[in-house]
């Protein structure tokens, strides 16, 4: 089993970085969003030192690709990249949404997951995840609130229940979790005994949105729109 792993997670304004050496697991958790670019190689390198590894021992680099962030999925696949390229190490390629998924399992003991995350644009990304004997996920999807269908005993998790609140359906629960680097490194072993591990070239982000902002004109219409309303 692999027990000396690096994770890290740049897909939302928080930035989570992990390694696993053996037992030991040490986490940093920070700001992220534009600070990512500059922080996150001295404080791999600086977690990596405290764990008593050196880059090359590596087993694998988990990291998440997505959906979330533009820059952040770029931040971190780039890094990732980099990393890989000069020590010789394959790239394990985890989807935000999962890590999730796996992070309410861990904090809530809920196996049945409806993830939730802020897309911004009046819109969330989702996916269903059953974390039971096996891993069972629907397809990525990005919807308004209140389209996100939860099935009967599901819960939901995410971080999309300030911004949207009431808009999101019902659920056996709502936990407020992020995608961590930690999550990332429970669901690794797994993942690599199942062959997801890919060659640094191989390893993309996923970013379901094909844009990241609306336009000018469409902000505008929007907000004709609202006032318009009765």
């Amino acid at each position: 089993m692999p027990d000396k792993l690096l994770a890290f997670d740049t897909s939302t304004e928080t930035l989570s970085i992990a390694v696993r050496h053996g037992d030991l697991l040490l986490e940093h958790t920070g700001d992220g969003g534009a600070q990512s670019s500059s922080t996150l190689i001295p404080l791999i390198q600086k977690l990596l030192g405290e764990a008593g590894l050196v880059l090359r021992e590596l087993d694998a680099i988990a990291f998440g690709r997505g959906p979330g962030s533009f820059t952040g999925l770029r931040t971190a696949c780039s890094v990732a990249q980099g990393l890989a390229y000069g020590a010789g190490l394959r790239l394990l390629p985890i989807d935000t949404l999962h890590a999730v998924a796996e992070e309410a399992r861990h904090h809530f003991g809920v196996e049945q997951v409806v993830a939730v995350l802020d897309a911004r644009m009046d819109q969330v990304y989702t996916a269903c995840y059953d974390l039971g004997v096996e891993v069972v996920a629907s397809e990525t999807d990005l919807l308004e609130p209140e389209g996100v269908v939860v099935p009967p005993g599901w819960a939901l998790a995410g971080n999309a229940f300030a911004a949207y609140g009431d808009r999101l359906p019902r659920a056996a629960g709502r936990h407020t979790v992020l995608p961590t680097a930690a999550a990332m490194l429970r669901l690794a072993p797994a993942l690599l005994a199942a062959g997801r591990a890919v060659a640094p070239a191989d390893a993309w982000p996923l970013y379901v949105r094909d844009k990241v902002a609306q336009t000018t004109e469409e902000r505008a219409a929007i907000k004709a729109a609202a006032a318009n309303q009765p």
